[in-house]
């Protein structure tokens, strides 16, 4: 034997493995595993290329790519042992930054006008993938309707999550699921309270997000059916529940919903607020009728009446303002004031025009997010109440030291953990938010068309909490084609941290994360 302890003359299978105190050969070997199954996403833009008299060559070539690159990760590292905390940190970090990569290939294969550059074609993708809704197109119609189709796909596969898919219908890779499914979804989540294995709460999550998007689709393909909305065909309905469910905002029109008929509005309204709902919640009560514990959920009623306020104060500023009247006036208000809440980017008048008042609701709701465990954005609803109830008690802490004062959300104790993960979140949100804000302005200074401090900081606020649309030029019918390679760059960045929660690549970027 070999003092490595391998047989002499005996070739190692895969890479060796690192001497750091992350195992690379696990994390590369995962990476490749979703890759490879990522690949298939391809099949369905191509098959309505040829259905559409495209050409499916785009796509098929993209799909080629990256199952190729992930075939090879899987072979270079060889057999691997089960993932661990660390190694789920990076996987998730390196798969988001890989599928928008493989995914923005269409549109450079395609040679897609708008998208021609790499930059423009990977901040798309990342939008679409993050469920963003942002855009750098300045003519949605030009696109043909296999690329439609295919910018809408990459809202539905990547609100809940490509990572939360494959651990539902991959069951034979051998990786440590619960610390990637802890990794993925947003916000603090309980896990274990839809089944004791990982597989089966993935799957019952995909099984209400497509669910819902199902009858999105059926609602809204109805309404076109029954001659209310002639604009909602089939493709149509399909794109707009998608981007719905996903609280993305992309939509295979230029004016987002505005010329959609007004029942139509309100449906995407409704679908808009229960994606919003935490997706464990939804499940105990659509499934399980657990409708008690959804009442004392404080979490979702915050929600609600979040929005109810939120409603409220845009109505009232629209109304002061002159801007609408009558119950149009009051379906454009509770229509906003969702679509920015969930961080879906939805738009039916252009926000940019309102008053002050109504901008910095806005910009405040873009703060904020809906509930944790939806496809949604930001920082999400149940941390601002945790933030809020530890800020209370320190107070009460500080009037009476002696007393013993836990911080309860929804009749439970938060343990100190979820306490120090919320205040760390808070504070790489905001110095995130900061040094987007920065750049922007600093790129605006230098070669810019004339951005804002307030426009900079509302583009870093939407692309951060992963709403979208932000205010003036890159408002809810314009575009971030305008910005310069270093703005788009910048908040591609936050697109990307927004979707990831920041704590995975700061956990990365710490020198002990690679210690042994």
């Amino acid at each position: 034997m070999t003092p490595s302890g391998t047989a002499p003359g005996r070739p190692r299978r895969g890479l060796p493995r690192a001497r750091l105190g992350v195992d690379l050969r696990t994390a590369l070997g995962v990476v490749g595993a979703l890759l490879a199954w990522f690949a298939l996403a391809f099949v369905a833009p191509a098959v309505v290329a040829l259905v559409t008299g495209g050409t499916p060559w785009p796509f098929l070539g993209a799909g080629a790519g990256t199952a190729v690159t992930g075939l090879l990760l899987r072979r270079l590292t060889g057999e691997r042992p089960p993932l661990g905390v660390r190694e789920g940190f990076l996987v998730v970090v390196v798969v988001w930054l890989l599928v928008p990569a493989f995914g923005a290939l269409p549109f450079l294969l395609g040679r897609v006008p708008q998208l021609g550059h790499p930059v423009d074609a990977y901040f798309e993708a990342m939008s679409g993938f993050t469920a963003t809704g942002a855009t750098v197109l300045t003519d949605v119609d030009g696109l043909g309707t296999d690329m439609l189709f295919w910018r809408q796909l990459t809202h539905g596969l990547g609100g809940l999550g490509i990572i939360v898919l494959a651990l539902a219908v991959l069951p034979r890779l051998r990786i440590g699921g619960r610390e990637l499914l802890r990794s993925e979804l947003p916000g603090p989540v309980e896990m274990e309270s839809l089944g004791a294995t990982v597989r089966g709460t993935a799957r019952r999550l995909w099984k209400i997000y497509v669910t819902v998007t199902a009858a999105g689709v059926l609602v809204l393909a109805g309404l076109g059916w029954a001659g209310l909305d002639r604009r909602m065909d089939l493709f149509h309905a399909f794109s707009y529940a998608t981007s719905a469910v996903a609280l993305g905002g992309f939509t295979p029109d230029a004016g987002s919903a505005r010329g959609l008929a007004p029942v139509t509005q309100w449906v995407l309204c409704a679908l808009m607020a229960v994606a919003g709902v935490n997706l464990l919640r939804l499940y105990r009560l659509a499934v399980l009728r657990q409708f008690r514990a959804g009442a004392r959920d404080e979490e979702l009623r915050l929600y609600l009446a979040l929005l109810v306020a939120a409603s409220a104060v845009l109505a009232a500023e629209l109304f002061a303002a002159g801007a609408v009247e009558g119950l149009g006036g009051v379906r454009h208000a509770v229509f906003q004031a969702v679509s920015v809440m969930t961080t879906t980017g939805f738009a039916t008048l252009d926000w940019s025009d309102w008053g002050t008042l109504a901008a910095l609701t806005l910009l405040a709701l873009m703060c904020v997010g809906a509930c944790a465990g939806s496809a949604s954005g930001s920082v999400k609803v149940v941390r601002h109440l945790i933030l809020f109830r530890f800020t209370r008690q320190e107070l009460e802490q500080a009037v009476h030291p002696d007393a013993v004062l836990p911080v309860r959300v929804s009749g439970r104790v938060v343990d100190n953990r979820a306490l120090r993960s919320a205040l760390v979140f808070a504070l790489l949100y905001v110095l995130a938010l900061a040094l987007g804000t920065l750049c922007l302005a600093v790129d605006a200074g230098a070669d810019a068309p004339g951005t804002g401090a307030f426009t900079a900081l509302g583009a870093a606020a939407a692309c951060l909490g992963n709403v979208g649309p932000a205010f003036g030029e890159l408002g809810p019918f314009g575009s971030y084609a305008p910005l310069g390679a270093v703005s788009k760059v910048a908040l591609t960045a936050l697109m990307f941290l927004g979707r990831i929660e920041i704590v995975p690549l700061a956990v990365l970027l710490r020198r002990g994360y690679w210690r042994p």
